[in-house]
Order: C-alpha cells, then sequence, then structure tokens
C-alpha cells in the first residue's frame, strides 16, 4: 500500500515512550498489532495508526499524508528519552484468509483480514472502502479529521483505546466522554439510496443532521447528531436512513 507509511520506533525507552502518547496500551504487542491514536492535548484526533512488534523495535504503520507530522509530534515529546524515530522504506500489504507468517491480523475487526510489513503478497482486488464501510471503520482524511472525538468515531468498538492503561496525551477529556456522557454525535452506519459527494450534509425534515461520507455497497458512513437521525433523510440526491445502532 503506497498511502502508508512505515516509521521505526527504536531504542531502550521505546515502550514507555510511546506508552505516555497514545490511546490504548503498548504492551498488547505481545499479542500482535495494536491500533491506537494520537491525540492533542484539548483530546482531538491527530493520527490514528497501527503499532507492530518487530524484535525489539515498534514500527508505527500510518496513512503517508499524516506521516511528517506524526513524526514531528513524536520528536517533540521525546525530549531525552532513549528513543530513535525514523522512518523506513516498508511497505504495507494486506489481505484476506489465513494469516501469513510474519503478518498479523488486523485487531480493529475480523473481517479486515491481516496487514503484512515484510514482501507478504496482499490481495490487490479487495474493495476495502466497502469492507470498512460495512463494519463502521472511518478512514483517517476522509471520516477522521482534526475536529474529531476517536469515541465518537468508533474507537472503542475497533479496539483502538484502553480505559486502564494510564495517562496519555488527551487522556482526561477521552475518559470523561467515556464516563459522564452520553455521546449525542458519532459515527454511524447508513442506508443510502442514490449516491452523493463525500462531505455532502444530511438533512432531515429540513435541519441539517449530519455528514455523510463514504458509500459503497448501498451503504455509508455518516457522522449524526443522533437526535435528529431518524426516520427518512436526505444528503444531495440521496436518500439516508439509520442502520440498526450508531457505530
Amino acid at each position: 500500500m503506497t498511502d502508508r507509511t512505515v516509521l521505526k520506533i527504536s531504542g531502550a525507552d521505546a515502550r514507555h515512550f510511546l506508552q505516555g502518547l497514545v490511546s490504548n496500551d503498548v504492551d498488547k504487542l505481545d499479542h500482535g498489532l495494536v491500533y491506537a491514536a494520537m491525540l492533542t492535548p484539548q483530546g482531538k484526533y491527530r493520527a490514528d495508526f497501527f503499532l507492530v512488534p518487530m524484535g525489539d523495535d515498534i514500527l508505527l504503520d500510518v496513512d503517508s499524508t499524516l506521516a511528517p507530522g506524526l513524526k514531528q509530534a513524536l520528536t517533540m515529546y521525546k525530549l531525552r528519552s532513549a528513543v530513535e524515530i525514523e522512518e523506513t522504506a516498508r511497505v504495507v500489504t494486506r489481505g484476506l484468509g489465513d494469516v501469513p507468517d510474519g503478518a498479523f491480523a488486523d485487531p480493529r475487526d475480523a473481517s479486515l483480514g491481516w496487514r503484512g510489513y515484510d514482501g507478504q503478497p496482499g490481495d490487490p482486488d479487495v474493495d476495502w472502502d466497502a469492507l470498512r464501510v460495512a463494519v463502521g471503520v472511518p478512514q483517517s482524511g476522509v471520516e477522521l479529521t482534526s475536529d474529531s472525538f476517536i469515541l465518537e468515531m468508533g474507537f472503542e468498538r475497533l479496539n483502538g483505546v484502553d480505559f486502564r492503561k494510564g495517562c496519555y496525551v488527551g487522556q482526561e477529556v477521552t475518559a470523561r466522554m467515556k464516563h459522564k456522557t452520553e455521546l449525542r454525535k458519532g459515527l454511524a452506519q447508513v442506508a443510502v439510496t442514490g449516491s452523493a459527494p463525500v462531505g455532502s450534509e444530511i438533512t432531515a425534515d429540513g435541519k441539517p443532521a449530519g455528514t455523510l461520507f463514504t458509500q459503497a455497497g448501498g451503504k455509508g458512513l455518516a457522522y449524526l447528531r443522533f437526535d435528529r437521525a431518524k426516520g427518512a433523510m436526505t444528503a444531495g440526491d440521496a436518500e439516508v436512513s439509520l442502520v440498526g445502532e450508531p457505530t
């Protein structure tokens, strides 16, 4: 996947360094990939990525458009930690079916297959957008933006946040949203008849109800105001309706 960049985090303090920065428990690397996010101090989304156990090092698999800013932020937080951060030439591959030797199951949902970092042949013909729409997985730069809160975007369901690991950047806001508030907005799967450009406003009874994003197979991902996302809605020339419970 040429749209992904793989950074290498190495050094004696690598795990401890990342543990204080990311939304998930880095010690889960002992069992495979860790899906996590780095947040701003205000608790908003900065980047999401996979942490990959690779011997004594940790690889960080991130959307290429986010990689320069993420590397800069990590370097800023490094201070005197015994940590090195460098970009690698590794290429990410993805596939379905049995996980090849050296590859890792996607921790977000079993239907998303596996990810490889050592040249494992991938499945080039898979419609990955359709798969992620089917299981409610947001994508950086589309559903996930700098205004996103990860709990509104389904990170708890997608195994991207741990509430027992202790402090990390943005943790206080995330914990407060978990324990003290009821989410009134968030990512949801919708049925879509017709089509509309990504980013189209969704309206219900003439009132703004949210935004429609990726669409595939008659379904779509939408960021909705749950109090208005009832009954028939429209987005451009498309008809939209909520499918089941918000994701």
